[in-house]
């Protein structure tokens, strides 16, 4: 965990917040890769508070909020996949995601997964790139009446040193 940005479970109480921040992401942070309808489309997918809400708390969410200010948040479903990771225009570039992602990847990883993947947008596969992530597929995503281009991508944890250094069985 980052002591520049301390990270914590999602609760119930920061869902208006995070619907707010998941909106200002995509309109300011995806403008070069998709264009205004895409845009919009992909942010009313959390008009419903409530729905968000639900969402959110479906997975492992951490949030990162520092002196009151919401600076990021991301999800892991299934202990294997980031299905979400979003930041506030304000702190991209600054760590914040980095900071996310370390923390999802070290969850997945002690809970058992082999690899973890992420449907990256266009926007965030370089990102992910610098992870060690490698592109597996392209999608196009529905989203009301749009579609919407994003890349499946996954990173393999190395095997761990217990099997590593498991004696070997006599011939």
């Amino acid at each position: 965990m980052s002591d520049d940005f301390p990270l914590r479970p999602f609760l119930p109480a920061d869902a208006m917040a995070l619907r707010d921040l998941f909106a200002q992401s995509i309109e300011e942070l995806t403008a070069d890769d998709y264009d205004e309808d895409q845009r919009l489309a992909w942010a009313a997918s959390a008009e419903d508070a409530a729905d968000f809400r639900a969402r959110l708390g479906s997975m492992l969410t951490l949030v990162v909020n520092l002196d009151g200010e919401y600076l990021g948040f991301g999800s892991l479903k299934d202990n294997k996949t980031i299905e979400m990771l979003y930041v506030h225009p304000d702190f991209a570039g600054e760590g914040v995601g980095t900071a996310i992602a370390d923390a999802l990847e070290r969850i997945a990883h002690a809970r058992g997964a082999e690899a973890i993947t992420v449907d990256a947008s266009d926007t965030a596969v370089p990102f992910f790139e610098r992870r060690g992530y490698t592109a597996m597929q392209r999608n196009s995503v529905p989203r009301d009446d749009q579609w919407l281009s994003n890349t499946t991508m996954v990173k393999p944890f190395k095997a761990s040193n217990a099997k590593a250094s498991a004696p070997a069985k006599p011939s």
